[in-house]
């Protein structure tokens, strides 16, 4: 397996991605200046936008660590094959993750 082979394709695709979330980004900022949108409104608007950005990475980071965790079980168990006792540990751990990271949403939203 050619890993920078690999990882060039992945990088190309991730900047080429980004790129576009930026441009639409600031488009639509420029959209709502042209539109005479209020001070209040784009702060609003701002804020949510951070808002959502920060409960993305909780989310992510709740979710990669506990999968983490399922391979470093795995790891641990001595499993070097792909079988149903390996996918199961990764998705549990991937559903543990987005249950946790329910829970703690729920919890700062109240």
């Amino acid at each position: 397996m050619d890993i920078p082979g690999t990882l060039v394709p992945i990088s190309l695709f991730a900047a080429i991605a980004l790129s576009i979330k930026w441009i639409l980004e600031s488009r639509v900022r420029s959209k709502m200046l042209q539109a005479g949108v209020t001070g209040e409104l784009q702060v609003q608007w701002i804020e949510e936008e951070l808002n959502q950005r920060r409960q993305s990475a909780l989310r992510w980071g709740i979710v990669l660590t506990l999968l983490a965790g399922g391979f470093g079980i795995i790891q641990a168990a001595g499993w070097q094959d792909l079988n149903p006792g390996v996918v199961a540990i990764l998705v549990a751990c991937t559903g543990i993750g987005n249950l946790a990271y329910y829970a703690i949403s729920r919890k700062q939203t109240r």
